[in-house]
């Protein structure tokens, strides 16, 4: 025997969030679909070709979409918690300060400045703690990148030092 109560028909209602998750399912689907359409031409004497992984992507997105919309409407999804504005604003506020500063203050301190951000949005608040180890952090990774992959990141100042 279930421990879910009996719910009569007339009064079950479909996960409206999950719904919205589905729907964003299957237009990524569509969008890799169509994307992969385009690739087919490049097919060569193989029938395995550039597309061929896009579509099987395609159509797990769209399996998990369908098997989203029936998990909605039999309520299988868990309740939710209620979601907290603050730290989503201090996330958001970070990609939008490393965004800003990328292209002139250069990639560590752009990144540690999100780094920051981020902490403070999981309850880290000592920003002046966060922000320094988040540059040295970054600063490590951008000469990784730049010094032994050859790969371009943006320069800055900071980074301008180890050039």
């Amino acid at each position: 025997m279930s421990d879910k109560p009996l719910i009569k028909a007339e009064e079950r209602r479909p996960d409206w969030a999950a719904l919205v998750i589905a729907a964003v399912l299957v237009a990524l689907s569509a969008t890799i679909f169509i994307d992969a359409a385009r690739l087919r031409e490049v097919t060569g004497y193989s029938p395995v070709g550039p597309a061929t992984v896009p579509q099987w992507i395609a159509i797990a997105l769209l399996l998990l979409a369908i098997w989203t919309v029936v998990a909605a409407f039999r309520g299988d999804f868990p309740e939710r918690d209620r979601q907290e504005i603050k730290p989503v604003v201090w996330v958001i506020g970070g990609l939008a300060a490393q965004m800003l500063l990328l292209n002139t203050a250069g990639f560590s301190i752009a990144t540690g400045v999100l780094f920051a951000a981020t902490a403070a949005a999981f309850g880290k608040r000592k920003i002046w703690i966060s922000l320094p180890v988040g540059i040295i952090l970054c600063l490590v990774v951008w000469l990784i990148f730049a010094g032994l992959l050859q790969l371009s990141l943006p320069a800055g100042p900071l980074e301008h030092l180890f050039m």
